[in-house]
């Protein structure tokens, strides 16, 4: 009986097991020739102020960037936008200060130290808006998933009407690039939905490219730094072991002569 037992749990495990693997994605995820990728990468800087433009009008209305200031828009290695822009950008926002003098909240333009400004004012409120999904925070959310950059791009490019026998549950969206195809979020991303300051015509790829490199720099900020200092350390041991090895041979040589 026992023996039957244990085969019976088994057997459950390994469909439990089954299932999950057939409700996975397996689809191979859209590579991009990012460049910020290879040890010399280097983030496009108009790219990225593109991509904060595409959060801003976009994702900001369901997704935080909590770990985020507004002055890091500014920084190099980043968007880098002038300390002037930086200004405007915090000052667009209302930022909740306090207490005053009379104990009491209230509410101010936003300053370059402040943090971005969430959509809602917990965990509980995001759900509540969006039928019990909860919106990640999006601050490392290209380093959060496997597949980093290329998975969000191809997750934002991923939605498509459903084949004919795949039921999908009510408001969940079909994607070919999440776990079991279904997705509650819509897609986020139409041609022309945004209107660059710089020009760029906005069809959908475009602002999907832009948006996952703003998303990656933003959970990558010191990428670059990384990047430089990883070639000065590989320079410093290619001379350092040009020194030890002329060195040893001078020391080798007079041993020699000596004999």
């Amino acid at each position: 009986m026992n023996i039957n037992k244990f085969i019976y749990i088994k057997l459950i495990i390994i469909l439990l097991f089954s299932s999950n693997i057939l409700f996975a994605s397996d689809t191979k995820l859209i590579k991009q020739n990012w460049s910020f990728k290879g040890v010399t990468g280097k983030f496009d800087r108009l790219s990225l102020q593109r991509g904060y433009q595409v959060y801003t009008e976009v994702c900001a209305s369901c997704h935080s960037m909590n770990l985020l200031s507004y002055r890091n828009l500014g920084e190099k290695g980043g968007p880098e936008f002038s300390l002037d822009q930086v200004k405007a950008i915090a000052a667009n926002f209302e930022i909740i200060d306090g207490p005053n003098s009379d104990g009491e909240m209230f509410t101010r333009p936003g300053r370059p130290s402040d943090k971005f400004v969430s959509p809602y004012p917990n965990v509980q409120a995001s759900m509540a808006a969006n039928g019990g999904a909860y919106p990640p925070d999006m601050s490392v959310l290209a380093k959060a998933r496997k597949g980093g950059s290329d998975y969000i791009y191809s997750l934002l490019m991923g939605y498509e009407d459903p084949p004919s026998d795949f039921k999908l549950d009510d408001g969940v969206y079909y994607n070919k690039y999440m776990d079991g195809n279904q997705i509650k979020m819509s897609n986020p991303l139409s041609d022309g939905l945004v209107s660059y300051s710089d020009g760029t015509n906005a069809t959908e790829s475009q602002m999907a490219k832009d948006i996952t490199h703003f998303l990656t720099w933003a959970a990558e900020p010191h990428l670059e730094n990384r990047h430089k200092t990883g070639w000065r350390v590989i320079i410093f041991l290619i001379i350092l072991t040009l020194l030890v090895y002329f060195s040893m041979k001078k020391v080798w040589s007079r041993i020699d002569s000596e004999k």
